[in-house]
């Protein structure tokens, strides 16, 4: 298994296309011919991401967050990759673990909090919890259903034709959703008709606490996109700059009615597919400490430094703006009334 595992990580060092995609402005970093603000806001969004993530773990192992929770800890690269490719306007379609997205897609951190919490102030009113948040003022939703999200992304990707302009949909799944035949059938649709739709696999390798390889008939989802005349691309999903660059393409594609295309990412998730259950039964602690070695959050902060786009000062500003952030998120939720049992008739 081991060897398995090492073989996976030797193919990863593949994964680093070279971009199509340039931005406009010149004011460019040598090492990434990226702009300098874009650089700041990907890091910004990980590190938020990660700080986030284990808050509510802390708070989850104290007994004081409801239900459970499915952490995103070491997956930040792949949504801080995507976020500046996403306008306000685009849908996103999340999955069970998609807290991230909404986060960046720009639901208020408070009242995000406040729904985790279960409180009346948050995002849903407290009803949705950790897996069916819902804004529709950012045009996000998410489903713990797998591969739910699939036929609500056509949904609105017919939509965004219909009514013209470049509004494009966003829809997140992990390697397991690629089994469910919402998966194969949507991607059909998208395709014929041509809608504007970037379909992004998290591949962690696990499907809950199932190795991809013991249900998964091909080695690499972005293979199956073929079946449906679909472009593909496999991007290394701990690395920020790779998956913005083949983003870029396929919403690229996507504004100009190009059609559709599925863009896969392969990452790790470092706990388990919940916290708490035992992932030391289905993967070695060999395997989770060769990807802790390659950790977004230390990887791409070591590349900016060198390049110059971050000093030490500045991570300690942004580090220390966003606990504050958070830590004003949960002042706010854990301060918010609960929910009565009135509320319950409320919008039916």
């Amino acid at each position: 298994m081991l060897e398995f595992k090492l073989l996976a990580m030797k193919k990863l060092n593949n994964y680093h296309p070279k971009s199509k995609v340039r931005v406009k402005n010149k004011n460019l970093i040598g090492g990434f011919n990226m702009e300098k603000e874009i650089l700041i806001k990907i890091y910004q969004n990980i590190v938020l991401l990660r700080k986030l993530d284990e808050k509510l773990i802390e708070l989850f192992t104290a007994g004081k967050l409801p239900g459970w929770i499915h952490p995103y800890v070491g997956q930040e690269a792949v949504v801080a990759g995507i976020s500046p490719h996403v306008r306000k306007e685009d849908f996103f379609c999340a999955t069970h673990r998609g807290r991230a997205f909404h986060v960046v897609k720009g639901t208020p951190l408070r009242s995000f909090v406040a729904e985790l919490l279960g409180k009346k102030t948050g995002v849903n009113k407290g009803r949705a919890g950790e897996m069916h948040i819902t804004n529709w003022e950012v045009y996000s939703t998410s489903s713990g259903i797998v591969g739910a999200t699939f036929p609500m992304a056509v949904g609105f990707g017919l939509a965004c034709k219909l009514e013209g302009g470049d509004r494009i949909v966003f829809c997140t799944f992990g390697d397991g959703a690629s089994n469910r035949g919402t998966f194969h059938e949507s991607l059909n649709m998208a395709s014929v008709w041509k809608l504007p739709i970037v379909f992004i696999c998290e591949n962690n390798l696990y499907a809950q606490f199932t190795p991809s390889r013991l249900t998964t008939a091909v080695s690499d989802i972005a293979q199956r996109a073929s079946a449906y005349n679909m472009p593909s691309k496999i991007v290394d999903g701990m690395d920020p700059i790779a998956v913005y660059e083949a983003v870029g393409e396929a919403v690229e594609r996507a504004r100009k009615r190009e059609g559709p295309t599925l863009v896969e990412c392969k990452t790790y998730r470092y706990h388990g597919h919940f916290y708490g259950d035992k992932w030391e039964t289905y993967r070695s602690p060999e395997e989770v400490e060769a990807w802790k070695k390659r950790d977004p959050t230390v990887t791409f902060k070591e590349r900016l430094l060198k390049e110059g786009v971050l000093t030490e000062s500045l991570v300690k500003e942004i580090e220390g703006r966003i606990d504050s952030q958070i830590e004003d998120a949960l002042k706010f939720a854990f301060e918010s009334p609960e929910p009565s049992l009135e509320d319950i008739y409320e919008d039916l």
